[in-house]
């Protein structure tokens, strides 16, 4: 009786031991995230908007500190003409003009980059979901990210799918870019 139930947990272990584990194989890609971002139409033109506005902004500054040089030039003429109580006066108000200028030109800048770093977050977002969609609707297990911040330091170009991701987020904010002036087009009619 022993020797059967041996034999027999002898013969259910080597049974076992042949069965072989089947490997799943993996559906994998990467995209180059700095290169989607380079080449995204959308992220250049988000980059040219506030680059625009930037230079709006500088001009206007350019505008108020040519003024304030040119009547800290007449300070410094008229200075000995009108007293040392008068250039007391006006130089702590130039000084003061000029601080201001400053700070304004230091918060302009300041929202600039607030306001196109929420509009990059939003983009890189919706990226994200674009990407995650994608990878649903192609079967990918994995889709990893390489450029600025590498997590894959290697991979065959074969993995590369960034150029399909590229052509994709193109294509959606060119048609998203027709149906805006469909509907600007439609209201401006109607009025």
């Amino acid at each position: 009786m022993k020797k059967t139930v041996l034999l027999f947990a002898l013969a259910i272990s080597i049974i076992s031991c042949n069965k072989t584990t089947e490997a799943k194989e993996f559906k994998t890609a990467y995209i180059d995230t700095s290169k989607l971002m380079d080449e995204s139409i959308e992220a250049k033109d988000i980059g040219a908007k506030y680059k625009d506005q930037s230079k709006v902004m500088e001009s206007q500054l350019e505008v108020e500190y040519n003024s304030l040089k040119s009547e800290a030039a007449n300070f410094q003429k008229n200075a000995q003409a009108n007293g040392q109580v008068w250039a007391q006066q006006k130089g702590a108000e130039l000084q003061r003009r000029e601080q201001e200028l400053s700070y304004a030109q230091q918060g302009m800048f300041q929202k600039l980059q607030q306001e196109s770093g929420v509009e990059m977050d939003s983009l890189v977002s919706k990226y994200r979901k674009v990407i995650k969609e994608f990878g649903k609707e192609k079967g990918y297990d994995y889709i990893y990210g390489t450029g600025d911040v590498a997590s894959v330091l290697y991979a065959k170009d074969s993995y590369d799918i960034t150029k399909e991701i590229i052509k994709l987020v193109n294509d959606n904010y060119k048609s998203s870019d027709k149906k805006e002036e469909k509907t600007e087009t439609k209201k401006e009619e109607k009025k």
